[in-house]
């Protein structure tokens, strides 16, 4: 029963007082491993295993030649070497899987900042859900999830999902003895965090929160859902799988190779046998390490971090990690219009409701007032805003404006029954016993007025159903949204809870129908970036589809207004909801992909139409914000709530836009677009890197001579190849220019026709260029880099520290400058384009520092030795040469397409 009084709520001093009493609405997350735990599980890695069987060994090697063969403690450099290498291989691996955590994290916190409506100093106002505390006074409306555990205070047709809690998906609740279910698992006048309401409305005082809610007890913190298998995942688990096991059949042949030469070459003794085999399996592992691509998960993990935050500044709250890969392969946008398309900032545009005399005016005001669910929050007095339903707002303030006080108006009427709004009904209604008319119980009713119209026997004034009809076209042309409205003056006799519908019938079946009082326009202009947004998404080659449960006449104005319909439609681009339900699946299938408007949707509608254009193999994305969208956005590829929808929606989507605008709509197009891109860019470096490592390792072993590279030496370049490059190319800023290309095919291999020509013919063009400099160190003394001016062949002389580290150092330096070449792949623009890659410059900065100190003060632990300033200079101008070709050919390449 409605309340005779206005409820106060909690003062600003009970607010604080309860706070410091109860503590804050949060629920505790269950304690994680201690940091160290996590840290060890670092190396179950298999290959790490090998290091450290191969580590154990090297030092067994050093002991005898130390204390058996009497060399110098020098032999122990390159075992602490290897177990320093693996401890910042898996450092580097732990704190940047740290990182990702803690990035990922700030999602689970995002629930405990909904708003929820409470009532405060006699207000109704919005606070977060972390904010409420025990004794508040909380409203409950159709969709909101209920945030902590009270006793109803008003229970208007209220139906709540406990699914999360008891498994049943509807409980109605109830103020009312006589309703209460004894065999019920908890109260009727009961609500429970985390539960959701499907229908109705009402009021509770909360009793508990956080932890001692029942939900509190179970509670289990939400993760991230990493385990969604995406297309680009499946793609990068085949092509890691194939790698790896192309490696081990490598170095498996390098080993068994090898240990037939010793045999061939040298007679058997243990010592030996033991020290050749252990380079033999250092030889292996050093070929696994380079070319087991470990970085790939890495590199899509800290790709996937970075979008998800820096997403979050434009507008897009990404809730499930997978969306943002998927949003890039998206080919169909069905969106809503109201908030999205438009600035759902509703208010009244023109008031056609009779009020030529007293009477008339006071049931007009009253019925504004009393039939509806939503609220004014009066925080700022001179500026209040409305909350809940947007239209059902503008009629409050609408209301207030002419100086009325909804909230004294609905004190002063007595409610006997409400009827809620439906999106199947399309009307409301609320009855009365009313206090414009003393004495006299009136049925309000409001809503579509086609609907209201059949329930309607005579009109307030002197109109006609034709004037109204003509009235509603001219605004509906507008754009506007229209509302009927009509009321009936009721016997006192059984008159209850839940007796509308009846009286619905009633005046059905006998013609003694309600008295229509007029209508109403409320507009919600287009906002001004749509236009060009959705322009954008079409010149991307992303169809756009509006489905509302407007008329089709206010549809195909606001498809009009942002440029997605024009003149040269035909009637076939629209359709209305009983038209599309009435389709076959035959009949579908071959109009879905031409419509552009759905109007006079229903919530089935939506999901239908999703399911179809899936069947069509497009990837689609769908907008909502209401419950009656959640099983459209569950549907979709990708679903995008609103920053302002029911919590059931948000529930349902993968993505939140904040700010509710189509424009964020496309920049998550854009991510998803570019993020894909860098995880390619990341791949064609990698895979450059492991064709020209793996064959400079399997011909050094095959011709039997010693690895040029250490596992010292090759743990570097993994991190390099690994760590490094994927911090370096998953932080790249996206380009706007991806919205120039059509979406891609989600089934295309990652590795397209473009990379494998870079990835074979780069590599082998390092492979060359490396074991011709590997045969000139080894066949004449080398002192500096002057010294290749002057070379002649003087035979095998081996290779000396110094000559080590000048292969070396060339080794890192190509590829460090092919990391650039990476960098600008499918961009269009030149290496050196680096506006918004700070990342990037600062990662690259790192990585030549890194080598300098590693050449310069390595000494034994990385089998180097210091290079002259002279060396670097001519290495690094020498090998940018990599870079040089690559900007060539990019400009070459330009000048073409041009």
């Amino acid at each position: 029963m409605e309340e005779k009084k206005i409820i106060n709520g909690l003062n600003d001093q009970e607010v604080l007082a309860s706070r410091q009493k109860y503590g804050e609405n949060l629920l505790t997350p269950p304690a994680k491993e201690p940091m160290w735990k996590r840290f060890i599980t670092k190396f179950e890695d298999p290959l790490i295993i090998i290091l450290l069987v191969a580590g154990i060994l090297s030092i067994a090697i050093s002991f005898y030649e130390y204390y058996g063969l009497h060399e110098g403690t020098e032999v122990f450099f390159e075992p602490v070497g290897i177990f320093i290498a693996i401890l910042l291989a898996t450092g580097m691996a732990f704190f940047f899987e740290e990182k990702a955590n803690k990035a990922f994290s700030v999602l689970n916190q995002v629930n405990d900042d909904e708003p929820v409506e409470v009532i405060r100093n006699g207000n109704t106002t919005q606070i977060t859900k972390r904010e409420v505390v025990v004794g508040d006074i909380v409203r409950l409306n159709t969709g909101s999830e209920v945030p902590a555990d009270g006793l109803l205070l008003q229970a208007i047709s209220l139906n709540i999902d406990e699914s999360s809690l008891t498994g049943e998906p509807i409980c109605h609740k109830s103020t009312h003895e006589t309703d209460f279910d004894k065999d019920a698992t908890f109260p009727t006048n009961y609500v429970l965090r985390g539960t959701k309401v499907m229908e109705g409305h009402g009021l509770f005082r909360v009793e508990k929160i956080g932890d001692n809610t029942e939900n509190g007890k179970v509670f289990v913190a939400s993760q991230i859902d990493n385990s969604v298998k995406t297309p680009l995942t499946e793609q990068l688990e085949r092509l890691g799988k194939l790698i790896t096991w192309a490696s081990y059949t490598i170095a498996a042949i390098i080993l068994i190779a090898r240990i037939i030469m010793f045999f061939s070459n040298f007679s058997f003794e243990w010592v030996r046998f033991l020290q050749y085999l252990l380079d033999s399996i250092m030889i292996c592992v050093t070929l696994i390490v380079v070319a087991v691509p470990e970085g790939l998960p890495m590199a899509v993990t800290l790709s996937l971090a970075y979008s998800m935050r820096r997403m979050l500044k434009t507008n897009n709250l990404v809730r499930k990690m997978h969306a943002c890969e998927t949003m890039g392969a998206t080919t169909v946008i069905c969106t809503d219009k109201t908030g999205t398309l438009t600035q759902n900032q509703m208010r009244v545009s023109e008031m056609a409701i009779d009020r030529e005399t007293e009477e008339h005016k006071a049931l007009a005001r009253e019925a504004i007032a009393v039939n509806s669910t939503a609220s004014l929050d009066f925080t700022d007095t001179h500026h209040p805003t409305a909350l809940g339903n947007p239209t059902e707002g503008a009629l409050l303030l609408w209301l207030n404006d002419q100086g009325y006080d909804y909230r004294q108006l609905r004190t002063e009427a007595e409610v006997i029954d409400e009827l809620p709004f439906s999106t199947e009904r399309k009307c409301m209604g609320t009855l009365v016993r009313s206090a414009q008319l003393p004495g006299k119980t009136i049925l309000y009713i409001k809503g579509a007025t086609d609907i209201i119209r059949n329930y309607c026997s005579s009109i307030m004034g002197n109109r006609s159903w034709d004037e109204i009809s003509n009235q509603l076209l001219t605004w509906q042309n507008q754009a506007m949204r229209t509302l009927g409205f009509a009321c009936m003056l009721i016997d006192d006799d059984n008159l209850h809870e839940g007796v509308i519908p009846t009286l619905l019938d009633t005046i059905k079946q006998t013609g003694k129908g309600l008295t229509f009082q007029g209508i109403v326009a409320i507009s919600d202009p287009v906002r001004k970036e749509v236009p060009a947004a959705v322009r954008e998404c079409l010149d991307a080659g992303i169809d756009v589809k509006i489905v509302t449960g407007d008329t089709p006449g206010t549809a195909k104005e606001i498809g009009r207004q942002v440029g997605l319909w024009t003149e040269k439609d035909c009637d076939n681009c629209v359709i209305t909801g009983p038209e599309f339900e009435a389709l076959s699946d035959e009949e579908l299938s071959k109009r879905v992909n031409n419509l552009k408007i759905i109007a006079r949707a229903r919530p089935m509608d939506k999901k239908r139409l999703v399911e179809a254009l899936q069947a069509q193999h497009q990837v689609v994305a769908v907008t909502g914000d209401g419950t009656n969208d959640a099983p459209a956005l569950k549907a979709a590829h990708v679903g995008l709530s609103m920053g302002d929808g029911t919590n059931v929606a948000k529930e349902a989507s993968d993505i939140t836009i904040i700010d509710n605008s189509f424009r964020s709509i496309g920049r998550a197009v854009m991510w998803g677009r570019s993020l894909y891109q860098n995880i390619q860019r990341f791949i064609l470096f990698q895979m450059t890197v492991n064709v020209a490592a793996c064959l400079i390792v399997l011909a050094g072993a095959l011709m039997g001579t010693q690895s040029p590279l250490t596992v010292t030496q090759m743990l570097w370049v993994n991190l390099i190849m690994d760590t490094f490059a994927a911090m370096a190319l998953a932080s790249l800023p996206p380009s706007k220019d991806v919205m120039r290309d059509k979406p891609r095919n989600r089934k295309s291999f990652i590795i397209n026709p473009a990379m494998t020509r870079l990835i074979i013919g780069v590599g082998c063009l390092f492979f060359v260029i490396l074991l011709t400099l590997l045969y000139m160190l080894e066949h004449a003394p080398i002192q500096s880099m002057t010294d290749f001016l002057t070379w002649k062949n003087m035979g095998d002389q081996g290779l000396t520290d110094h000559e080590l580290s000048i292969f070396f150092t060339l080794f890192v330096m190509i590829q460090f400058w092919n990391m650039f070449n990476a960098r600008a792949f499918a961009t269009g623009r030149s290496a050196f384009h680096l506006k918004g890659c700070k990342g990037f410059g600062v990662i690259a900065l790192l990585i030549f520092v890194g080598q300098i100190i590693i050449v310069q003060c390595g000494g034994r632990m990385f089998n180097v030795s210091p290079l002259s300033l002279s060396d670097w200079l001519i290495i690094v101008t020498s090998t940018s040469v990599v870079l040089w070709i690559g900007e060539l050919f990019r400009l070459f390449n330009k000048r073409n397409k041009q």
